[in-house]
C-alpha cells in the first residue's frame, strides 16, 4: 500500500526514486494550502487500463474536487483469496477503479467495466439496490478510462482533453483494438512500451509510482523517466525471446491454441503473440505463475472472431475467475500450479468441442 505522502504537490520531488521531467508550475497559494482530504484509490495493478484509470481519476478529482487532497495508491490484483483486505479502507474517500465491487460502505466512488464485477451474488443484489451516488458499472465499455473519461466529463464538466492520448490508448489496448497483431506485438508505440513496463517490470509498486506523472505526462515522457526507462530495454529483450519460447510451447489444433509457462518467469508476456504466430486460431488457453498466484488466462482472437461464440469470463467464473466474455482469467494460489494445469487442460478441451 502506497501511504497519503504520494500527494498532488508530490510531483515536485516527493516521488521518490526519479526526478519529474513534466511538472506544471502550481501558484503560491496552491503551493501553500493545508492538505486536507486523504483518497485512498485501490486499481488494478500491472494493467494498463488499471493504472490509466487511476491517472485520469487522480487528475479529476484534484481539478473538480480537492487540489490538495493527499493521495494513497494500492494495486490490486486477482487472487484466489478476498482481496479486500481489513483496513485498506483508510482514507476520507476510498475509490476503486477497473477492479471488483467492495460491499464496504467506507468505498465512495467505483468504477468497473468487467463483467465479473460482483464476489458474490450478494454484492450484486447490493449495487443493484444501493449503487450510490458515485458507483459506475458498464460492462459495455472496452475500457475502465473511457468509462472514468465519460462519466467525468458528462457529469462532472471534466475537460478530458488534455488527456485524450492516454484515454484513446487505454481503449486500444484492453479492448484489444490494434489494427493488427503485429502492431500489438511489435511494441514501437510508447503507449505499448509503458504498458510492457507496467505489466512486466520485475519492481513492486512500479505503476502506483508512476501514477500522479502519468495524469499529466505525454507518453512519449512517460518512457522517458528513469523509473520506466530503467525497466524497458530488459523487457523488450525478454518480450523479443518469449515470442520465440511461445512458437515453441504452442501447441494449435481445433481452432485453440494452449501453451504452458508456468515454469518460466513469463506471467507478463504479450497476449496477442500466440495470434500472431497462429492467426487462424480463435481462441488461446495458457498456464503462467509467479509468487503471487498460479494463472490461467483466455482469450480470443481480435482479427478473426467471426465463430467467437464463447463467453469467456462465464467460462472462468465456474472457477472463481472472471473478466469480459473475450478474455478473462482465473487466479489460483502459488502453490496450486497443478490445478491450474488441469482447469487450462479442461477449458481447452471444451474450446475444441465447440
Amino acid at each position: 500500500m502506497v501511504p497519503f505522502r504520494l500527494t498532488f504537490l508530490a510531483r515536485k520531488s516527493m516521488l521518490v526514486g526519479f526526478a519529474p521531467r513534466c511538472d506544471r508550475d502550481l501558484g503560491s497559494a496552491e503551493r501553500t494550502r493545508p492538505l486536507m482530504t486523504k483518497v485512498r484509490l485501490c486499481f488494478h495493478d500491472r494493467c494498463f487500463d488499471g493504472t490509466a484509470s487511476a491517472a485520469l481519476f487522480y487528475r479529476f478529482y484534484h481539478e473538480r474536487f480537492d487540489a490538495g487532497a493527499e493521495f494513497g495508491f494500492t494495486g490490486m490484483t486477482h487472487r484466489a483469496a478476498q482481496p479486500w483486505e481489513p483496513g485498506l479502507f483508510d482514507g476520507d474517500e476510498n475509490v476503486i477503479v477497473d477492479f471488483k465491487f467492495s460491499n464496504s460502505p467506507k468505498v465512495t466512488w467505483w468504477f468497473d467495466h468487467h463483467q465479473s464485477a460482483f464476489l458474490t451474488p450478494a454484492d450484486a443484489e447490493q449495487f443493484r439496490k444501493h449503487p450510490g451516488p458515485h458507483m459506475y458499472y458498464e460492462p459495455e465499455y472496452k475500457s475502465c478510462t473511457k468509462l472514468i473519461a465519460t462519466v467525468s466529463r458528462e457529469k462532472f464538466g471534466f475537460d478530458t482533453k488534455p488527456l485524450e492520448e492516454l484515454i484513446r490508448w487505454g481503449d486500444i489496448i484492453d479492448g484489444a483494438q490494434y489494427a493488427t497483431p503485429e502492431a500489438a506485438v511489435e511494441m514501437v508505440e510508447p503507449a505499448t512500451q509503458l504498458a510492457l513496463v507496467i505489466e512486466a517490470a520485475p519492481e513492486n509498486g512500479l505503476p502506483a509510482r508512476i501514477i500522479p506523472e502519468l495524469a499529466y505526462c505525454p507518453l512519449t515522457e512517460m518512457v522517458k523517466l528513469p523509473v520506466v526507462a530503467k525497466h524497458l530495454e530488459p523487457l523488450l529483450e525478454r518480450h523479443r525471446k518469449s515470442i520465440e519460447i511461445l512458437r515453441q510451447r504452442i501447441e494449435a489444433r481445433d481452432g485453440v491454441i494452449f501453451f504452458d509457462v508456468g515454469d518460466l518467469d513469463l506471467e507478463g508476456y504479450n497476449k496477442f503473440i500466440p495470434y500472431l504466430l497462429h492467426p487462424q486460431c480463435v481462441y488461446s488457453v495458457s498456464v503462467s505463475a509467479s509468487a503471487t498466484r498460479a494463472k490461467v488466462s483466455l482469450g480470443t482472437n481480435p482479427w478473426n472472431q467471426a465463430t467467437a461464440n464463447q463467453n469467456l469470463a462465464s467460462l472462468a467464473e465456474k472457477y472463481g475467475g472472471g473478466g469480459h466474455p473475450r478474455v478473462s482469467a482465473i487466479s489460483f494460489e502459488p502453490g496450486d500450479l497443478e490445478r491450474a494445469r488441469e482447469v487450462a487442460r479442461s477449458l481447452t478441451a471444451t474450446l475444441r468441442r465447440k
